[in-house]
């Protein structure tokens, strides 16, 4: 296991040099045990039917805060110094990283600076707040949240805490990959392919590690949005691609510029693939997991199996996991996403 902290958020640069191992993702797991909710993995007879394979559904929206970001939320936070802890932490996010920092900061009596796009979900700026954080609300169009963190961070001395390039942060997501290759042996099943939402791609990068190191033959595509696919595309161009200036989706949890910087060396490496689902898309899925499920999905969340539900891959007669991985969604826009 190596030294993480080598790469601190302050100096990561895009770089081929950075491996994420097992055995931080285990030590990630032993860190969370007893913290974090330990999410099922689930079938249903109708989905099963429908896409003639065995798909293993892994609910994430049950997880602490709504979304898998609690896990590496935790992982982080739970190793600041008591020096660090005193200057408080700054984050940036659209939703679930805010809830899962906010909640966690204050498990951990630690004051949590919040930046959140003015446009985000009502339901998870309100929540972030009534977690504990701090909330200063920026325009993603005419503002970088990187800069104003960085402006904060020099100002009051916090600790910078981004949703998914830092190390700390991937190794815990990497925990949603560990728990999935050991909950489908425990079935006697062994994985022919894992679906993972994607936005910077923390979630895809940390359970990719985990899944190649227990069980190679595995292959592992993220799921983006149409509009901002860029990881799907930097793999296919073998350089970090943008999306366009103002495109938009439904998919709130998944709108970044471009990939991480940490988490694309690592998704060249590991993954077999990206594909990207339309809002039409992601809005059936949002009504199969309602109907079969009786789970409620955020559209992000449900990428996965609008990516399966959709045909963008063969799947048949195969064993398939699926990530879903956060529930978080305002109370108008799941209604009319269900309504159909």
């Amino acid at each position: 296991m190596q030294d993480l902290t080598q790469y601190s958020t302050e100096t990561v640069q895009a770089t081929e040099d950075f491996t994420l191992h097992i055995g931080d993702i285990e030590a990630a797991a032993e860190r969370l045990s007893g913290n974090i909710v330990a999410t099922p993995l689930i079938e249903n007879d109708e989905i099963n039917r429908t896409l003639s394979a065995r798909i293993l559904i892994k609910p994430e929206m049950l997880q602490t805060t709504g979304s898998f970001k609690f896990r590496g939320a935790y992982n982080r936070v739970s190793q600041l110094s008591p020096e660090q802890r005193k200057g408080g932490i700054v984050a940036w996010s659209s939703g679930n990283h805010a809830l899962a920092i906010s909640a966690v900061a204050a498990r951990h009596g630690v004051k949590a600076t919040i930046l959140m796009p003015s446009d985000a979900p009502r339901t998870k700026i309100a929540g972030a707040e009534r977690c504990g954080g701090t909330v200063r609300l920026y325009d993603r169009l005419t503002e970088v949240r990187e800069e104003i963190g960085a402006d904060i961070a020099r100002a009051t001395g916090a600790v910078i805490v981004p949703p998914y390039d830092d190390p700390h942060v991937i190794a815990g997501q990497g925990t949603v990959g560990l728990e999935l290759v050991h909950q489908a042996r425990d079935k006697g099943l062994e994985l022919d392919l894992a679906l993972l939402s994607c936005s910077g791609g923390g979630l895809v990068a940390g359970a990719a590690t985990a899944i190649h190191a227990l069980s190679p033959a595995t292959r592992v595509y993220c799921v983006e949005p149409a509009g901002f696919d860029d990881t799907a595309r930097s793999l296919a161009s073998g350089k970090p691609e943008r999306n366009a200036p103002g495109a938009r989706s439904l998919c709130d949890a998944l709108q970044v510029p471009t990939p991480g910087q940490l988490t694309l060396p690592i998704n060249r490496r590991l993954l077999a693939g990206g594909v990207a689902v339309t809002d039409a898309e992601v809005r059936h899925a949002m009504r199969v997991v309602y109907d079969t499920l009786k789970l409620v999905a955020e559209p992000g969340g449900v990428a996965p199996l609008a990516a399966l539900l959709a045909g963008k891959l063969d799947v048949a007669g195969k064993t398939v996991a699926v990530v879903l991985s956060g529930g978080n969604v305002d109370h108008d826009t799941f209604s009319a996403c269900i309504a159909g």
